[in-house]
């Protein structure tokens, strides 16, 4: 086991010097404040062997265990070092704080990372680089603004409502989309169950009858035949060209075409589109807001993008804005934002309240977005549901009507 030679204060204030065997200088710390004593230096004793040594020599280079956090941990992490350093506490403090009451053990682990790099004299905002690739730059250089400008705090708060915010601008697009999927998957069991047991049925029965069938019910007699007999075939089309399609749009050719043609998809291109600008407006406003630079945040804003068009379309605003143009005179140059949005940021560049600006205007399209929303669940799902009605209607007039002419046939023949 590696040791430590360490320099700490008594509760007195006196000087005392010894050595720890312990397994890392974390553990040392540890001790030491279990001891009631205040680290001033740790070092590891050279002749402690190389196994200590060379966890060190990791640590120092930043090659801890990699550990994500999704995004509901990386708001309550956020949340909570908001509160504990609004209560008092220094950062050292409410990171052993975190590490020794948070229950999530991803997050006991960033604490843990943290701190360590903080006592090694690492900024919060480096040591978050270090701590796990789940912090982005948006979050790194905001919480950096922050320790520059003295108010972490009240910039952890904003971090994590804005986090929450684009969370719940997710959250409402996905449950958007689960009824209308349900439906949909409905529709398809639904054809399924007709092709391959009713129809069938009926086609024996209607067989022994001898009589004429319905132009409708002899199609749709054929297609269950050829559903049955070629149904492997159909599917193993509709797999090959969603591989295919999937393949496609990871490349960077494919996510880029697939990133645009979002926008212009019948019903669900507006949502997607009014989600992003809401995005875009809300991380840039908080960045500007807390003093970032507006070059620095609209380069950070445009890494934060999800959606490669778009993200496109900023990189040449960011080259625009490097070249002396304002903000919206560079959106309206690349032409995919929405007049609205660019207007607002003109009239908050006019005003020098650009960040204010930037968040109204999220506001508006968060509002927007609801909007749209509650649209969209008001017009696909009749719609579904008439497709729905259509099809079986089809189906069961094709079914009675070849029932009545048997039938017919039948007594004529009696």
């Amino acid at each position: 086991m590696p040791a430590f030679t360490y320099t700490a204060l008594s509760p007195s204030g006196q000087q005392v010097t010894g050595k720890l065997s312990v397994g890392s200088r974390t553990e040392a710390f540890r001790k030491l404040e279990a001891q009631s004593l205040t680290p001033v230096k740790v070092v590891e004793d050279a002749t402690a062997g190389s196994t200590g040594k060379d966890k060190r020599v990791a640590q120092a280079a930043g090659q801890y265990e990699v550990v994500k956090l999704k995004r509901a941990q990386i708001i309550l992490f956020t949340e909570e070092m908001a509160d504990l350093l609004d209560g008092g506490l220094q950062i050292d403090q409410a990171l052993r704080v975190m590490e020794e009451r948070q229950e999530a053990i991803a997050i006991k682990k960033i604490s843990s990372i943290l701190r360590n790099e903080v006592r090694e004299g690492a900024t919060i905002s480096k040591a978050l680089r270090k701590a796990s690739p789940s912090f982005d730059d948006l979050y790194i250089n905001m919480v950096a603004a922050g320790e520059a400008s003295g108010s972490l705090p009240e910039i952890l708060r904003r971090l994590a409502a804005g986090l929450t915010v684009i969370q719940e601008l997710q959250g409402k697009v996905t449950q958007a989309m689960i009824y209308p999927a349900l439906l949909i998957v409905a529709c398809i069991c639904l054809l399924i169950v007709f092709m391959t047991v009713l129809i069938p049925q009926l086609t024996s029965l209607l067989a022994d009858s001898g009589t004429k069938l319905p132009m409708a019910t002899e199609l749709l007699m054929k297609f269950s035949a050829f559903f049955g007999k070629w149904w492997w075939l159909m599917g193993t089309v509709c797999v090959a060209g969603f591989l295919l399609f999937r393949g496609y749009i990871n490349t960077p050719a494919g996510r880029m075409w697939w990133d645009q043609t979002k926008f212009k998809l019948p019903l669900f291109g507006p949502v997607i589109s009014t989600r992003l600008y809401a995005q875009f407006a809300h991380s840039l406003g908080n960045l500007v807001v807390n003093g970032v630079p507006l070059l620095n945040g609209l380069k950070l804003s445009t890494r934060a993008m999800s959606n490669v068009f778009i993200q496109s379309m900023m990189v040449r605003a960011v080259a625009l804005v490097g070249e002396g143009a304002s903000l919206s005179n560079a959106l309206r140059k690349v032409g995919e934002f929405p007049t609205l949005l660019v207007d607002m940021i003109a009239v908050g560049e006019q005003t020098g309240t650009l960040g204010r600006a930037l968040e109204k205007s999220a506001v508006r399209y968060d509002k927007e977005l609801d909007k749209r929303i509650k649209r969209l669940t008001t017009l696909i799902s009749p719609a579904i549901m008439i497709f729905m009605a259509a099809i079986v209607g089809v189906v069961a007039y094709s079914i009675v009507t070849a029932i009545f002419q048997a039938s017919n046939g039948i007594r004529s023949k009696a």
